[in-house]
C-alpha cells in the first residue's frame, strides 16, 4: 500500500470514529419530545434608571422534576446593570458595590446567580409562585407546583424600551448540571389576570429562554437499573454488573466509597451520597416481577429500592414503556397517568406515589422501598409470555433512563429446553457433513 493510500485510509478511519465513538449531548427525549424548562422574563414597568421584571420558570417536562436543594439560575448582563431589589428570590453573592455611596444594590455582579427563597419567608418578601426552596414538580405530576417566580428591579442609567438589552449566557442548575439554555428571544408580551379574574394586564416586553435536559451532561454514569423475574421461571435476572459503577478494592474490606456521580453537584448537597455495596452499584433498582397469570388478566409487581444511605427521593416518579399499557385495568397504591409520546400509541405510563403515603422513597434500609401491583387485561391478538414480551421495553426513574438487563438473559418459559434453540436445518446439515466425513474414512 502506497503512502497516499495509507493517508486516505487513516482519514477514513478517523472519520468513522468521529461519527460513531462520541456520545451526543443532544437533549431530545423520545418519551417527552417537547419537554423543556421555559424561562419568561417579563418587564412589567419602567423606572427612572431601569425596569422591574418578573422572571418565571415553567417546568414543561412531563416527568422530570427539580428536587431539593433546588434550582439556581444565572446569566450575564449585557451592560453594567445592577439589581436594586428582589422579591421571591435572592442572589448568592452581592459582588463589589463599593462605588455606590447611598443606597446599596442587592447585587452588583456581572454574572449573578439567583436561588429561590425558602418556605416560611416573610410575606412582604414574596410574590406568587415563589418560596418553594427551588423545588419544581413535573408537569404531568403536579402542574400548579411546576412553576416558580421571582421579581427583580434592574438599574442601568438611561434604560428604556429602545435601549434595554436582554441578558446573555443563561445557565440553569437543578441543582447540578444537565440543562443547556438557548439564547433569549423577544416574543409576544405575556398577559396577566388580576386576582378577581376581571381584568387583564400586559407585560411591556417579554423574553423567552428555553432550557433542555441531557442525561449525558448531568452525570457520567446511570443512576438506576432494572432487574426481572417471573412466576414461570426460578431465575431472577439481576441488574447488569457495574451498571452504575464498580466496587473498588476498598469495598472488599467492609464498605463502599462515596459515589460523587450520583448527585451531580456534591458541593451544594449537605451530605455526600453513600451507596450500599451491590454488584450494580446503582442508587435505585427497579424490579419487575410477572406475578400471576389469569384466564383474562395477568398481574405484575413493581418494587423500587433505594440503595443510597444519604438521600431520600421526594415526589419520585417512574416511567414505564410496555405494549400492554393500553389495557391496564387496575393499579394499587400508585398514581397513574398514560403518556402518548407517539400520538395514538398508548404504551407508556407514568407512575408516582400517593401523597402522604408513599410519595417519599426513604434512604437505604428496611423502609427504603415502595411497591405496587398492576393488573392488565389480555389482548389475545398480542399477549404472550414468549421472547420477553411480558417485560418492559424501558424504564425511567425521575426522568433518567435505567440500565436494562441484556435481552438474552430474560427468564424463559419452562417448555423451552434452552435459551438458544438449534435450527432443524443446522442439525440436518451437521448430520450430512458427519456422514460424508465417515464415508471418506470408509
Amino acid at each position: 500500500m502506497s503512502s497516499s493510500q495509507l493517508s486516505k485510509l487513516t482519514i477514513l478511519v478517523l472519520f468513522v470514529l468521529s461519527c460513531t465513538c462520541f456520545t451526543s449531548t443532544e437533549a431530545y427525549d423520545a418519551l417527552d419530545p417537547t419537554g423543556n424548562i421555559t424561562i419568561k422574563w417579563d418587564i412589567i414597568s419602567w423606572t427612572p434608571d431601569g425596569y422591574v421584571a418578573v422572571v418565571t420558570m415553567y417546568n414543561f417536562q412531563q416527568y422530570r422534576h427539580i428536587q431539593s436543594p433546588g434550582w439556581s439560575l444565572g446569566w450575564t448582563w449585557a451592560k453594567k446593570e445592577v439589581i436594586w431589589t428582589m422579591l421571591g428570590g435572592q442572589t448568592t453573592e452581592q459582588g463589589d458595590c463599593s462605588k455606590f455611596k447611598g443606597n446599596i444594590p442587592h447585587c452588583c455582579k456581572k454574572t449573578p446567580t439567583v436561588v429561590d427563597l425558602l418556605p416560611g419567608t416573610p410575606y412582604n418578601q414574596q410574590i406568587a409562585n415563589c418560596c418553594k426552596g427551588g423545588v419544581l414538580s413535573s408537569w404531568a405530576q403536579d402542574p400548579p407546583n411546576a412553576v416558580s417566580s421571582f421579581q427583580v428591579s434592574v438599574g442601568q442609567a438611561g434604560t428604556s424600551n429602545k435601549t434595554v438589552r436582554v441578558p446573555k449566557n443563561f445557565t440553569l442548575k437543578a441543582p447540578g448540571p444537565g440543562y443547556t439554555c438557548g439564547p433569549a428571544k423577544i416574543v409576544k408580551p405575556s398577559r396577566f389576570f388580576t386576582t378577581d379574574k376581571r381584568r387583564v394586564t400586559q407585560a411591556l416586553m417579554t423574553w423567552n429562554v428555553t432550557c433542555t435536559y441531557s442525561q449525558f451532561l448531568a452525570q457520567k454514569t446511570p443512576t438506576c437499573c432494572v432487574s426481572l423475574s417471573s412466576f414461570y421461571n426460578n431465575t431472577i435476572v439481576p441488574c447488569p454488573t457495574c451498571a452504575c459503577g464498580c466496587q473498588s478494592n476498598t469495598s472488599l474490606s467492609g464498605g463502599c466509597p462515596h459515589i460523587a456521580s450520583v448527585v451531580p453537584n456534591p458541593g451544594k448537597t449537605p451530605i455526600a451520597p453513600l451507596v450500599q455495596c451491590t454488584r450494580h452499584m446503582c442508587p435505585i433498582r427497579v424490579h419487575w416481577h410477572v406475578k400471576i397469570n389469569y384466564k383474562q388478566y395477568w398481574r405484575v409487581k413493581i418494587t423500587i429500592t433505594n440503595f443510597n444511605y444519604n438521600m431520600n427521593y421526594s415526589q419520585w416518579n417512574l416511567v414505564v414503556q410496555h405494549p400492554n399499557f393500553d389495557n391496564l385495568t387496575q393499579i394499587f397504591s400508585f398514581n397513574f397517568k398514560p403518556l402518548t409520546p407517539y400520538g395514538v400509541i398508548n404504551d407508556t405510563a407514568m407512575l408516582w406515589g400517593v401523597k402522604f403515603y408513599n410519595d417519599l422513597l426513604m434512604q437505604a434500609g428496611p423502609a427504603g422501598n415502595v411497591q405496587s401491583e398492576l393488573l392488565f387485561q389480555k389482548d389475545q391478538a398480542t399477549f404472550t409470555f414468549e421472547k420477553g414480551w411480558a417485560f418492559p421495553r424501558r424504564i425511567y426513574f425521575n426522568g433518567d433512563n435505567c440500565v436494562m438487563p441484556p435481552p438474552d438473559s430474560y427468564p424463559w418459559l419452562p417448555n423451552a429446553s434452552s435459551r438458544h434453540l438449534t435450527s432443524p436445518l443446522v442439525l440436518l446439515m451437521t448430520f450430512l457433513s458427519a456422514m460424508a466425513l465417515l464415508h471418506e474414512f470408509v
